[in-house]
This record gives structure tokens, C-alpha cells and sequence, in this order.
């Protein structure tokens, strides 16, 4: 797939009337799809992938909007209007959207994240334009009523309530607390007890005003797919809602900032009665726009992404200390963050932490080796690829792609960056990010004096 970048249609019509502008962003070569955009007079953007060899289509729409666009009083706003969307509009009950999607086989769903928000339909690719006139209603036409929002609170505490009882779930908002505070990226999306119970029907009507403007989101579909005709049915549905009446809107661009997580030698402990004690020693990473970030994906690959990582082999292989233990990385638009997470028995804490935190120290000052690297990299080019291989996933990818960097990169591209990534360039990374203080997140049942030594993780 190449990277050339043409326009289809102009930007006005011969009677001055704005019409949509459509570009071919990557050109399909042998067994990858082709990917265009159409921006819409009201500033909505359609971005497809068709892929004719396939029978399925998965049809998303991506809201620029997430847990980081909220005020501390809102948190959890975003979440809830995810689940209110799914209620009912003036054409369809709550009923009629799951029943018209199950009828066809189909599958629905959404999520919400720190900077984003999609709702999407897995379907037969002859059933899209009813996933389209669906999905559509829903984010143009939802109602929002005070009823609904009601019924839905006691859902969305049972969510938070089950969150709380996995704590290998729960460790990871402990630690964007920890590493971030009381910041909107450093709350819990789904928001807490006393925030959800405090929201109001009139704030979220507001707040999905403010945020569901065509210029805030991007419509996406991946499969077998003609992309005039989703445009065309979406540019319908959406013009019938009367959401596309600006004709001088603008797209809202990729987020952009400069903030830094600055927190080091921090100790957040929660202590609960579970059967394991659930660890995350992390540090600052990168923003998702960093140009190291491939470099740092390879480093994150090798250190605990896989079983033949260092990691991997050194907790679980060699001492059978810990069942599940990796490291990840976390990128925002103006910042980032490394893990490290294990989970062991409470008895075991100490060692695992040691070893742990012994081999960050040991790859920050002397790097890693040159065939570590290379398995590294190996091992993303292809799990980059395998991750891509049905409709879901390229849709994904598309919807991300938008958001967040304002262009599509084909994979043949990723492939070459992801190849092109040096030693040299892994061990400065690795000296830059592993070489600072971290910081620790741990829930479980730890004794007194086992909670006095965590400060000794992160001396």
C-alpha cells in the first residue's frame, strides 16, 4: 500500500453550494485495501477501507471526546452518555436498536477512552446500510431522557462496583492516579460513586451537545465497502437529523499540549483482602506523537512483551514468581506513561518488585543486546500485521489513525518505521525513560511492615 494522496472532488460546486471534498489516502496494492476520506460541508469526516475479499463490514463513529475533556464534577460524563446513546432516539427504542442489529447477526457495541469515544456495528457487508441508519440515529438523534438517565445510573454503579472487585483491573487506574493525580487524564473514565450520583440529565444534555457537533466526529467503515455509497448514506442520515447545516465548519484537529508527568518516587498502596497482591512500577513515557515512539515500542516489546522477554523470563520462567507479568506503554496527546505489571502472592511482593526494578536499572544503563532487538522487532512487525486482520481492527485503526494524528500511515509503512529502528536508538530511549526515579501501585493484603518497605522499590 502507498502513501500518494489525491483529491477527487472539489471543495464548491459550479453554483457555489459547498459539497463534500474526497481524497484517496492509500492506494490498495495486493492484498490491502484502499483508504479514502470525504470531509462533509459540516465538517464531518468518512473514512473507509474496502476490502473486497471479505463479507463483513464494521461501520464506527469516533467522537472526539473522552474522560480528559471533563471537569471534576463531570467525571464519568462522557461514559455515561456512551450508555444513554444506546436508550432510544424519536425513530427507535432502546429494543429496536439491539433487536434490528440480532436480527441480522450482527454485533454492537462502544467504549470510551481518555481522549476518544466509538460506537460501532459488525455486520454483513448487505446489511451496512442498516448498521449506518442505526449507528447514525443513535449519535444524531438520541434522546437523553431523564427516565433513561435514571435506569442507567444503577448500570453504570454495578460497572464501577465491578471494577473495584478486579483488582488487576483497578491497579491500572491507581496508577494514572498515581502518575498523574487528581488531572483529568489521572481520573478513572468511568468516573467514581459520588460523581456518577451527581450527575444530571440538563448537564449531560449539555454535554452532548457540546461534544457531538459533526465537527467533532469521524465516521469509519473496513471491509467490503463502496465508499460512495457510505458516504452518501450517511451524508443522509446525518443531513435528516439537520446536523450538517454549517457549511463553513472545520474539522477539530488532532489534540495537542505540553504537558509532562513529573512524578517520581511515589507509593500508592490500597490494601485489600485479595489472594494476590496486584504491582505496577511505572515511569513517565512518550506522547503518542513522539517521533521515539517506535523505538520505545521495541524497547517495551523486549522488556515484557512476550515470553521471551526479560521479564517474562526472569518473574515467571527462572522463579515462577508470578503468573501474568508485562510492561506496556500508555501515549496521550502531550504525554505518556511505561508500566510494569505483575501480580503475585503477597509474601512475594518484595521479590518480584526487586527483580523488576533491577532489570529497568540494568537495561537503562546498559542497554539491551543487539539480538534481544532483533526478536523485538521481529515480534511487533508481526503482531502488528496479525492484529490487523479482520474488519473490527481496521476500522479501529482508521478511527485512531483520525483523531489523533490527522493522517492514515499504511502498515507497509509502519512496517518500514518499525524495521528502521536502530540499536543506538533503543539504548537512548532506554536510558531516557527507564533511567528516572519510578514510581508504585499496589493493591492487595500487605502487612505493616511489608507497606514500610515498598518506599525502598522506588529510593
Amino acid at each position: 500500500m502507498t502513501s500518494r494522496t489525491h483529491t477527487t472532488t472539489a471543495r464548491t460546486s459550479s453554483e457555489g453550494r459547498a459539497v463534500a471534498r474526497t481524497q484517496t489516502l492509500l492506494k490498495g496494492t495486493a492484498g490491502a485495501g484502499t483508504v479514502r476520506r470525504t470531509t462533509l460541508p459540516g465538517g464531518l469526516r468518512v473514512v473507509t477501507e474496502t476490502l473486497p475479499s471479505v463479507r463483513s463490514v464494521t461501520f464506527g463513529i469516533w467522537a472526539h471526546v473522552g474522560s480528559r475533556d471533563e471537569t471534576p464534577s463531570l467525571n464519568g460524563a462522557t461514559h455515561y452518555l456512551e450508555h444513554l446513546l444506546f436508550k432510544g432516539t424519536e425513530r427507535r427504542s432502546a429494543l429496536d436498536i439491539s433487536a434490528a442489529i440480532d436480527a441480522v447477526g450482527g454485533e454492537m457495541n462502544a467504549f470510551t477512552a481518555k481522549e476518544y469515544t466509538c460506537y460501532y456495528a459488525r455486520v454483513l457487508d448487505s446489511d451496512l446500510p442498516l448498521a449506518i441508519d442505526i449507528v447514525c440515529d443513535m449519535l444524531t438523534g438520541s434522546l437523553v431522557e431523564a427516565e433513561d438517565v435514571d435506569a442507567e445510573r444503577g448500570v453504570i454503579l454495578e460497572e464501577i462496583a465491578m471494577t473495584e472487585d478486579d483488582p488487576g483491573d483497578c491497579v491500572h487506574d491507581l496508577f494514572a492516579h498515581t502518575m498523574l493525580g487528581d488531572t483529568p487524564l489521572g481520573r478513572p473514565v468511568l468516573g467514581t460513586v459520588d460523581t456518577v450520583n451527581a450527575l444530571t440529565p440538563e448537564r449531560i444534555r449539555r454535554f452532548y451537545k457540546k461534544h457531538y457537533d459533526p465537527t467533532h466526529l469521524v465516521v469509519t467503515a473496513a471491509g467490503n465497502v463502496d465508499h460512495a455509497k457510505v458516504v452518501r448514506q450517511v451524508r443522509r442520515a446525518f443531513e435528516q437529523a439537520g446536523a450538517l447545516d454549517r457549511t463553513d465548519a472545520v474539522p477539530v484537529a488532532p489534540r495537542a499540549g505540553s504537558r509532562s508527568v513529573r512524578t517520581a518516587g511515589r507509593v500508592n498502596l490500597l490494601n485489600r483482602k485479595t489472594e494476590q497482591a496486584h504491582v505496577i512500577l511505572g515511569l513517565p513515557g512518550m506522547a503518542r506523537t513522539d517521533d521515539r515512539r517506535w523505538a520505545m515500542g521495541v524497547l517495551n516489546t523486549a522488556l515484557g512483551g512476550g515470553m521471551s522477554s526479560r521479564l517474562f523470563q526472569e518473574v515467571r520462567e527462572k522463579r515462577g514468581l508470578a503468573y501474568s507479568v508485562y510492561s506496556y506503554t500508555s501515549g496521550f496527546a502531550d504525554c505518556g506513561l511505561f508500566g510494569v505489571y505483575a501480580g503475585c502472592r503477597p509474601n512475594q511482593v518484595h521479590d518480584v518488585l526487586k527483580i523488576c526494578r533491577d532489570e529497568l536499572d540494568q537495561v537503562a544503563t546498559h542497554g539491551l543486546t543487539d539480538d534481544e532487538i532483533r526478536r523485538a522487532i521481529g515480534q511487533l512487525r508481526g503482531s502488528t500485521v496479525l492484529g490487523l486482520e479482520d474488519s473490527g481492527a481496521l476500522m479501529h485503526r482508521l478511527g485512531k489513525s483520525e483523531l489523533c494524528w490527522g493522517e492514515q500511515m499504511s502498515v507497509d509503512d509502519m512496517l518500514a518505521r518499525i524495521a528502521a529502528v536502530t540499536p543506538d536508538e533503543v539504548r537512548e530511549v532506554a536510558r531516557d525513560v527507564l533511567g528516572a526515579r519510578p514510581s508504585l501501585s499496589v493493591i492487595g493484603p500487605l502487612k505493616d511492615r511489608q507497606a514500610a518497605r515498598l518506599d525502598d522499590v522506588v529510593a
